[in-house]
């Protein structure tokens, strides 16, 4: 089982994965979430494609985006 992770070091969101994460996929259901409400995930270069394409697919992606230019508003 995987230790724990410094609180400054953002981690990939993919199952499993403990690498550090550079883009965030910034996403919303429009069924569940209000036009101003969006879910981010973290992702590291080997999962960045496979969770954007993931949420592109099912029509959620608002955009990609390094780490370094999430906001307050990205939670």
């Amino acid at each position: 089982m995987p230790g724990p992770v410094p609180g400054d070091r953002l981690v990939c969101s993919a199952k499993g994965c403990r690498a550090r994460a550079v883009a965030a996929v910034r996403w919303r259901n429009p069924r569940l979430h209000t036009a101003d409400r969006r879910k981010v995930w973290l992702a590291c270069p080997d999962h960045r494609d496979s969770l954007r394409d993931f949420v592109q697919l099912r029509g959620f992606l608002i955009d990609v985006v390094p780490v370094e230019d999430l906001t307050e508003a990205d939670g």
